[in-house]
């Protein structure tokens, strides 16, 4: 079986003719037709992304790229215990934890976590952190700004921060009587501080109260919905609260200006491909907030998942101490933590909110999610004909040279750009001579 030569006065039309074969014409047309439907439509999916460049060139990444998925976290009362190379607690929570997973102390020191058999890990000490090193050497240097909120008259700058909540049934066994209360947990309540503070020293906040139960591992694709949506305020930072698991309430509390508080956790993921934005995001909050309230961020936990902060470089997850704290111990910590982020951002109510941080909607990882998803819809189109002009043909050296003959045919089709106005102006100006 051979290949005739195209007809010639048929320019931009190439029509296979195998003799013995008369089906192949029509089967090369409806071929033809196939992928030029496919490539359009792919390009039209295109260019909608690009001009909405918000969830859709987020989803249609995420189409053909596997999504993360966020670390197990346990029940109430089960918890995983990381130790030292000398045995020594370092940390406890409720979640599993796994090889690679680090942990950030106040004091700077880093950690690495190497082997896990159950709910214990071992963790090797890799050194002290630079970043937080220096972190405190800068903010320890700095004064203090005080806020006099009665003399100031001015309205309250655009909304800065966002504050919502993925697991909202958690609660505090102490103050509300169970651990969980679904759809209303006391978590709520420790985000209303937190809210308020910031309000007091002059913020803006969105605080978005949308519930996202039952709780587990698919409420975070749930608040990624809420988190998406106060991404239009432009927001500085997000906040994600939670509060621990861990059964001993002392883990958690200590004495910061004579009053019971329950430290923060600030949770990082890994599998997030800008982690490392939102740890040094991280790195800051714990330097700025403990050199004006020592002690109240307890450390930095860097495990797997990604928690919705592919969103924002300044997205963090908060943990409020644990189920077996008071909710008036989370609740005094949050207030300490937001009453100095203005410090730590270098923000006041006398000057303009600063901009924060674009979101994905208008970021280079959408764009190029989307060129991704492209690539790939183009690729399965060229496969698609490949395959169908080897099965046609039966040999694979046919098969591309016909592949190779149709592209020659199809880029007359091309429309090319008409001649430029210089030239015609040129010509305009030899004959005016």
């Amino acid at each position: 079986m051979h290949a005739e030569k195209r007809q010639p006065g048929n320019p931009g039309l190439f029509i296979f003719r195998l003799r013995g074969d008369r089906n192949f014409e029509k089967n090369s047309r409806i071929l033809v037709i196939t992928l030029t439907v496919i490539f359009f439509l792919s390009a039209f999916c295109y260019v909608s992304v690009v001009k909405k460049n918000s969830i859709t060139a987020l989803s249609t990444a995420g189409f053909f790229q596997k999504q993360p998925k966020e670390a197990p976290e346990y029940l109430p009362g089960r918890f995983t215990t990381i130790i030292d190379e000398q045995e020594n607690v370092l940390s406890m929570m409720s979640r599993a934890v796994y090889a690679g997973d680090e942990i950030y102390t106040s004091e700077g020191k880093i950690y690495r976590l190497d082997k896990v058999q159950g709910d214990r890990a071992l963790a090797k000490f890799l050194g002290i952190d630079p970043q937080i090193v220096a972190y405190n050497e800068f903010y320890a240097s700095q004064e203090v700004p005080v806020f006099n909120n009665k003399t100031e008259n001015k309205p309250a700058p655009p909304a800065n921060f966002a504050i919502y909540h993925t697991h909202s049934d958690e609660s505090y066994i102490p103050s509300d009587g169970i651990e969980s209360i679904s759809f209303k947990g006391g978590i709520y309540k420790v985000g209303m501080i937190m809210a308020e503070r910031l309000r007091k020293v002059g913020m803006g906040v969105n605080y978005d109260q949308t519930p996202h139960d039952p709780h587990d591992n698919n409420s975070y694709v749930r608040s990624r919905r809420t988190a998406v949506k106060l991404l239009s305020t432009n927001p500085v930072a997000m906040f994600d609260v939670h509060r621990d698991g861990v059964p001993d309430p002392n883990f958690y509390r200590d004495k910061v200006s004579g009053k019971d508080v329950a430290r923060l956790r600030l949770v990082v993921g890994r599998e997030n491909p800008r982690m490392s934005a939102n740890l040094d995001f991280a790195r800051q909050m714990l330097t700025a907030v403990n050199n004006v309230h020592p002690k109240v961020v307890k450390e930095i936990f860097v495990g797997k998942g990604d928690y919705n902060q592919d969103l924002l470089p300044t997205a963090l997850f908060i943990e409020a101490g644990t189920y077996t704290n008071t909710r008036e111990e989370a609740e005094r910590g949050v207030d300490l933590f937001a009453e100095a982020l203005p410090t730590a951002l270098g923000i006041s109510p006398a000057s303009p909110a600063p901009k924060g941080p674009e979101a994905p909607s208008k970021s280079t990882e959408a764009t190029r999610g989307s060129w991704k998803a492209l690539g790939w819809l183009l690729g399965l189109t060229i496969f698609a004909g490949l395959a169908f002009l080897l099965i046609s043909d039966g040999k694979l050296s046919n098969a591309g040279k016909r592949f190779s003959d149709f592209i020659k045919e199809v880029t007359p089709l091309v429309p090319r750009r008409a001649a430029r106005k210089p030239e015609i102006n040129n010509e305009n100006k030899k004959n005016n001579d």
